[in-house]
């Protein structure tokens, strides 16, 4: 599962959207949302939450750290606050890094 590959071009996703992303019922991600203040939709005027690319993310951190690595919930907040300053630079580096990456190879099929 990775998110990243994922090109994120709204400004905000239904909660049954992100649940698909992650292949996860729309139950965690509202349990997901009370246990990690990283994660803030917005809510429209009916009150459903929309998340933004932001809290996309965010949730990506929390599932890997959670469904692959084996955190408990507690170490997953612990783990997040640690890294809160260095992890959205980084993310950001290696998104601008993967879209350059997939020019290059636009660009190498372009000359072969």
């Amino acid at each position: 599962m990775q998110i990243a590959n994922i090109e994120l071009t709204k400004l905000y996703y239904s909660i049954g959207e992100v649940a698909d992303m992650f292949d996860v019922n729309a139950s965690l991600i509202r349990f997901w949302e009370k246990e990690f203040s990283v994660i803030k939709p917005k809510k429209n005027k009916k009150g459903n939450r929309m998340f933004t690319p932001n809290d996309i993310r965010n949730f990506e951190k929390i599932y890997q750290l959670v469904k692959h690595k084996g955190f408990t919930l507690d170490g997953a907040k612990k783990e997040l606050s640690k890294k809160n300053e260095k992890l959205p630079l980084n993310l950001e580096v290696m998104e601008r890094l993967e879209k350059l990456k997939l020019k290059l190879l636009a660009l190498k099929v372009d000359v072969e």
